[in-house]
């Protein structure tokens, strides 16, 4: 079976040498590598263009192209039977392709998902990393939904999927996943097929992408209960406590310690494999900043939930936003 690399781009030129690099590496040489621009303004697609001679590559210009578009495109010009699909921005380890095609290969499985981990550059990053990033070992297999910056898919299940929402611009890549569980029996976990991805390098860079993160949620109607506990928290209970703290028993600070504990427990069980790395003044400020990345993470998702949400209502005529199978 042959195998087509896919990805869309944009604005790239400063980042994507380091994805190339690690394509040319992989031990399973793709049989085809197709790139879709989206209509970069700075030098992408040269850059792109450079590795011709060291990939089967082909690079398509789609000016306007949002992700959705941009994978379908890449799909639909793609030779392969399978699909592997990753982003700009990552790197590959070199048995990320082998690993990743194998059970498709096999006759296994018809969707392979694979990982992608942490890669800081600054006590910020290892610290953001911690806390929104799962390590392997937080993976539930049989309900893991792979990011599309590492999965491989058959072209069967990419049609049968109803291919990637062109009205989504974030969140894609969960509807994606849920109509593949609908339609494919048949999904592999490939922990091994690893995409190394840097986290954002600044809190207002973060808050941007976890605002259009939640703005993707409200449009596709997605993780109702989540939001609703999230507001629940801190427009009820986080007020509440304070108040209870302030104006009745002090004792009632010991309650709002132990929940601001239990809700950054995980990031500090991922944290502090990470620590010893660090200096000890850079420890202080890792173990310091994940209450705050909470608290950043979670305000940018309230404010972006309900945005999606008026979009939704305004488009609510158009059928393809009613996603979910009947």
């Amino acid at each position: 079976m042959s195998v087509s690399v896919i990805c869309t781009v944009l604005n790239e030129g400063e980042s994507i040498r380091a994805l190339l690099h690690t394509l040319v590496a992989q031990t399973r040489r793709p049989d085809e590598v197709v790139f879709v621009d989206g209509g970069s303004r700075d030098n992408t697609v040269a850059v792109l263009r450079e590795y011709e001679d060291r990939l089967p590559l082909r690079v398509i210009v789609e000016p306007g192209a949002n992700i959705s578009r941009g994978r379908n495109v890449a799909v639909a010009a793609a030779r392969g039977d399978i699909i592997a699909s990753c982003d700009a921005g990552v790197r590959l380890e070199p048995q990320w392709l082998a690993e990743l095609v194998g059970p498709i290969e096999a006759g296994a499985a018809e969707v392979t998902g694979g990982f992608f981990v942490s890669d800081p550059r600054s006590t910020f990053e290892i610290a953001l990393g911690a806390t929104t990033l799962p390590d392997e070992e937080d993976i539930d297999p049989q309900t893991f939904l792979p990011s599309s910056r590492s999965v491989a898919f058959t072209r069967s299940a990419w049609e049968r999927a109803g291919k990637y929402p062109e009205w989504l611009d974030y969140c894609e890549d969960l509807i994606f996943d849920l109509r593949l569980r609908d339609e494919v029996t048949h999904f592999a976990w490939a922990p091994q097929a690893l995409a190394h991805f840097r986290p954002r390098g600044t809190a207002k860079a973060f808050a941007k992408q976890y605002y259009r993160y939640a703005r993707g949620d409200g449009k596709a109607d997605l993780w109702r209960k989540r939001h609703a506990i999230r507001y629940g928290t801190y427009l009820l209970a986080l007020p509440l406590l304070l108040g209870l703290t302030l104006f009745h028993r002090p004792w009632w600070l010991l309650a709002l310690l132990a929940g601001v504990g239990a809700y950054c427990r995980t990031p500090y069980r991922r944290l502090a494999k990470r620590l010893p790395a660090l200096e000890p003044r850079e420890q202080a400020r890792a173990v310091a900043l994940v209450p705050l990345i909470r608290v950043v993470g979670d305000v940018a998702k309230m404010a972006g939930y309900p945005a999606g949400w008026v979009w939704r209502i305004r488009n609510w005529q158009r059928p393809e936003i009613h996603w979910r199978k009947k």
